[in-house]
């Protein structure tokens, strides 16, 4: 029974290493951190003031909906070809994502705008005057979403040169020498 168990821990370690080698998911999570890190920098750039749910919340400059999914597909499409299934699923996830930024929550966003602005009018002693106010920001613009592919792209692709210089260092081979 305990070697099962060992067996077992031992798999479980070795995914769990296994997911710092994968060069789709490190790009994808890298460039999310970067797109949310650039919302921190351009809030304060633009109010001079720090706003840390910039760190965590939707909307804004760059999408990093849009720099997720897209270094996930160019990422998986380095690796594993572009004419694969991987990357045409991949590929496709994007699209659905990003049309959903800037299409239906984008959308919803402005909605909440309206909502909001009704629910203030309201006379004080009407029910609904004190709701707690609805989330705007929760969409892209177009190029928000623009952005965020591009820098997921470019995200992508550091990580592809950095993957494929490793990969030559640990077969001891270098580009100089050939």
């Amino acid at each position: 029974m305990d070697d099962a168990k060992d067996s077992t821990s031992d798999a479980t370690s070795f995914s769990f290493y296994s997911a710092f080698h994968n060069y789709p998911l490190i790009s994808a999570l890298v460039a999310f951190a970067v797109a949310q890190s650039a919302k921190l920098l351009t809030t304060w750039y633009k109010e001079k003031r720090w706003d840390a749910k910039q760190l965590i919340g939707s909307g804004g400059m760059p999408s990093s909906h849009s720099a997720t999914v897209t270094a996930l597909a160019a990422a998986i499409g380095f690796q594993e070809g572009f004419a694969g299934s991987t990357f045409a699923t991949a590929l496709i996830l994007a699209c659905i994502v990003m049309y959903d930024a800037f299409g239906v929550r984008l959308h919803a966003g402005r909605q909440a705008e309206v909502l909001n602005q009704i629910v203030y009018e309201l006379p004080a002693e009407h029910p609904l005057a004190d709701t707690r106010p609805l989330r705007e920001l929760l969409g892209h613009t177009p190029p928000q979403v623009f952005a965020g592919a591009v820098l997921g792209v470019f995200i992508a692709i550091i990580g592809h040169l950095i993957n494929k210089a490793g990969s030559q260092v640990s077969h001891g081979r270098t580009t100089l020498g050939h």
